[in-house]
């Protein structure tokens, strides 16, 4: 089994555009084995995902919370795991930074931080204490016996601020930082993203979506890691409220041909 370092090591080299690295959200320890199973080279939490399974909304979910879920899907298979730590459970930066640090005694090859400041006032950070924020995750990220992946995420465009100057200008700030990976999830154009891809010289990760361009054209673009956020997780919720109302509402199990697709599935991905 390979230890942390490697993971580590191995998820930042997948990290390249031919072809991008497909990371598997997952949200729990059986998701995670199922992706796994799949094929997928990396893993990583969805804080949406993980929320839904405690009955929480996006955010709503504790550093303990979050710490214990990261542990165990790490343990869950040998892939590298990266955690959305969301904005790192804390605004100061010494405290992203002793988050971070315990993060990291999870055992995850990587993480995620955030510039969401979780206010409706003013939902962004201002972008001088964002950037010490990724700096102080930077520094806790690096410097312990397994060097994490850090991805630093510009928020705007989740957050009513569809700003491209301002976000470019934060994720280069976010790259001199030490970020490893740049992050603007909501941007879905190919100019925009060609315009970001042209403006920094880190691997950058696009979430996924119906309005996105396909994997093969984000390749094209130069984009290096694609990730699908909390989707599987709301598939698989939307699977269950179909298959619920019709046996409310109709009396049927037309959904039955789902359950032997995801017997067969779990059979595959559980049985060894």
């Amino acid at each position: 089994m390979p230890d942390q370092r490697q993971k580590s090591e191995r998820f930042l080299a997948l990290h390249r555009p031919d072809p991008p690295l497909l990371l598997g959200n997952a949200w729990d320890p059986g998701s995670a084995k199922l992706l796994a199973s799949l094929g997928f080279q990396a893993l990583a939490t969805t804080s949406s995902g993980h929320a839904s399974t405690l009955g929480l909304l996006d955010g709503g979910v504790t550093l303990d919370e979050a710490l214990a879920h990261a542990a165990a899907l790490v343990g869950a298979t040998d892939l590298p795991v990266s955690a959305d730590f969301e904005n790192g459970f804390a605004d100061d930066p010494a405290a992203v930074a002793a988050n971070v640090a315990a993060a990291a005694t999870t055992g995850l090859a990587g993480l995620s931080v955030e510039d969401f400041a979780r206010r409706s006032d003013e939902p962004i950070y201002e972008v001088s204490f964002a950037v010490e924020r990724v700096a102080a995750a930077a520094d806790a990220a690096h410097s312990g016996p397994a060097r994490l992946v850090l991805t630093a995420r510009a928020e705007n465009y989740l957050h009513g601020r569809p700003d491209l100057a301002d976000t470019i200008d934060r994720l280069q700030r976010y790259q001199e930082a030490g970020a490893d990976v740049l992050f603007a999830p909501g941007i879905s154009n190919a100019a925009d993203l060609g315009r970001i891809l042209a403006a920094v010289d880190r691997p950058v990760n696009v979430l996924v979506n119906a309005s996105t361009p396909t994997v093969g054209e984000l390749g094209a673009l130069g984009v290096s890691r694609i990730s699908i956020g909390g989707s599987f997780a709301m598939v698989a919720l939307g699977a269950v409220v179909a298959a619920a109302r019709e046996l409310l509402d109709d009396g049927t199990c037309g959904f039955a041909p789902l359950v032997v697709a995801g017997r067969n599935a779990a059979r595959a991905a559980f049985g060894s």
